[in-house]
């Protein structure tokens, strides 16, 4: 809520006391920028989130440099967030490599992404759905054995494209389970829904999210991850939340989309997240005007203004 006490709490029923924001702002929505944003300035911006009251901030991408130059600084940057008390600092590894550089610098969080379709599994991993799952397997067998030790590494599993691609059109449901199951069957412990060129609905949310409960998958490991390419992202972030969810990815600013995927937009940006929450009653231990102000700086160091919708209300007011 802000200082003049908008917006309004007004609880609706059916929903999740709290959220958890799982900030990707520093890494897919940094990834997205044409320039190289210096590693300080990265460094900076977590500190900022961290301040805001985000709790799960995805710090970065251990992806070689040359598919995500934008990232090639992760081992300057990770050692720089050390002094962060009591957040969750998640990174992004393709391969076994990438787990081993990670898991070196300290990393306990870590993520794999694949794809719903083959067109886009072809497009960003060169490999096809299956080929790319089978190339995860012994990331996340490595992660899991590393759990077993007592260093409590945790495992997201990114799922692209599931509500619709750009070279095939409509993703069936079935085919989005199938990979789903696949992913937390190796052992993720979480599963991120990507609507990755934002053409998702809010009845299409509830039917995919229904197929994965009739076919053992829990809502609780389920989060959700919306581009706002249509205006959906809210609306559809509201019907997961009455199915239960309560993990929502947004990206501060709203920065972001998908180098790979050129009809993605941006993210859904976390102010507007959040305002909406808080108008809904729901906590997210997220102070708005904080993270607005943090948007606003950013933004300045990018050169442009923010997409947001609510960091520009909220910042032109200030002026």
């Amino acid at each position: 809520m802000t200082a003049n006490g908008l917006p309004m709490a007004v609880p609706a029923q059916g929903l999740p006391p709290r959220v958890r924001v799982h900030e990707v702002g520093a890494r897919d929505g940094l990834q997205n920028e044409k320039g190289t944003v210096p590693t300080e300035v990265k460094a900076e911006f977590v500190h900022r989130l961290a301040d805001a009251g985000l709790t799960t901030i995805e710090a970065t991408s251990f992806v070689h440099p040359k598919w995500v130059p934008q990232l090639a600084d992760a081992e300057r940057l990770f050692p720089l967030l050390g002094d962060i008390q009591g957040v969750r600092l998640p990174v992004l590894v393709p391969n076994e490599r990438g787990l081993d550089r990670a898991l070196t610098l300290g990393a306990r969080r870590v993520a794999v992404f694949a794809s719903a379709t083959e067109s886009f599994a072809r497009a960003n991993l060169n490999r096809t759905v299956d080929e790319a799952l089978a190339m995860f397997e012994p990331v996340v067998a490595r992660a899991k054995e590393a759990d077993a030790a007592h260093d409590r590494v945790h495992v997201r599993g990114y799922l692209s494209m599931c509500f619709g691609d750009p070279w095939e059109g409509a993703v069936p449901i079935a085919q989005v389970v199938r990979v789903s199951k696949a992913l937390l069957d190796m052992g993720c412990d979480e599963l991120s829904l990507g609507d990755t060129i934002g053409v998702a609905t809010p009845g299409h949310v509830l039917a995919l999210l229904a197929a994965l409960n009739e076919h053992g998958v829990p809502t609780h490991r389920i989060g959700v991850h919306f581009h706002d390419t249509y205006g959906q992202a809210l609306a559809n972030t509201l019907a997961a939340l009455q199915h239960g969810v309560t993990t929502v990815d947004a990206s501060a600013g709203g920065l972001g989309g998908c180098p790979f995927a050129k009809s993605a937009t941006g993210n859904l940006a976390t102010e507007d997240l959040v305002w909406m929450l808080h108008g809904l009653g729901v906590e997210t231990g997220v102070d708005l005007g904080r993270l607005t102000a943090t948007s606003v700086w950013m933004a300045d160091q990018l050169g442009r203004p923010s997409p947001s919708r609510t960091v520009r209300a909220l910042s032109h007011k200030e002026q």
